[in-house]
């Protein structure tokens, strides 16, 4: 069942989601050749935990294993979705994608940004920059009388022009009181297709793409998804609400970015 929100939930969901802006950007202002995963995942735990709200990542249910062992979860380079932090040192010219999410007033916010370790190759950020748009080109394509189908090609065709691969295996979804809410918002899809969306929906859109093929695989921790050819990943997600017809963006990057225009 699909959950519209009222004016005052969307309201809520704003809060919990520039919470997690918040703390992407402080994640942000650490990273660097050297920092490892695990203190990253310290800075944003002690982040949320001290705004009064609940990291939503730790202990999440697995079904292939245990429950997610920390508060984010940190990618590098070829893991695509659900790395575990760890203590080994992040390297200059790594990409690490950093996904969180935070329960604040019993609603959610769900953020993920691919962030540069140091200076990495041209070749790199072309292909970030690449990935980052295709979110927003999603983003344009929710809109009130649209259907999820939209979103998941926008994203795709996007992608694909620029010889990417889209990765089929993990979706987009609804969010509100829970993080993981119908419908399911694909990175791929054909127009015209899938549920209507209509006013009050609120959904993460969060393109999970690749340099090389799209194909993927687990690690044995049951979590960390990584590409089979080895090349490299990116993930950029959203949290929106349609709101008076079209995305009301509720997550923001505005922070990040100004910190990486510094670096």
């Amino acid at each position: 069942m699909i959950f519209l929100k009222t004016e005052d939930e969307i309201e809520l969901m704003r809060a919990a989601n520039q919470l997690v802006a918040a703390t992407l950007a402080e994640v942000g202002r650490n990273i660097k050749p050297g920092v490892t995963t695990a203190q990253l995942n310290k800075i944003a735990d002690e982040y949320i935990r001290d705004a009064g709200a609940v990291p939503t990542f730790k202990d999440f249910p697995n079904p292939f294993g245990g429950p997610f062992p920390a508060s984010i979860c940190t990618s590098v380079n070829d893991q695509v979705v659900h790395g575990v932090p760890n203590d080994k040192p992040l390297c200059e010219g790594d990409i690490v994608s950093v996904d969180c999410g935070a329960q604040l007033n019993g609603y959610n916010g769900d953020s993920c940004y691919t962030f540069c370790v140091g200076e990495v190759s041209e070749e790199t950020r072309k292909f970030l920059h690449t990935v980052k748009e295709s979110l927003y080109e999603g983003i344009k394509a929710a809109r009130a009388g649209n259907r999820i189908g939209d979103i998941g090609w926008a994203v795709q065709s996007y992608c694909e022009a620029s010889g990417l691969g889209v990765v089929r295996e993990f979706v987009g979804h609804g969010i509100g009181r829970e993080m993981h809410e119908e419908p399911q918002v694909p990175n791929y899809g054909r127009r015209g297709n899938g549920p209507l969306i209509k006013n009050g929906l609120c959904i993460a859109i969060e393109p999970m793409i690749t340099m090389g093929n799209p194909q993927v695989y687990m690690e044995p921790d049951k979590w960390t998804i990584r590409t089979r050819d080895g090349h490299l990943a990116a993930h950029y997600e959203h949290t929106i609400a349609i709101h008076h017809g079209k995305a009301d963006i509720l997550s923001s990057f505005e922070e990040i970015e100004k910190i990486e225009n510094q670096k």
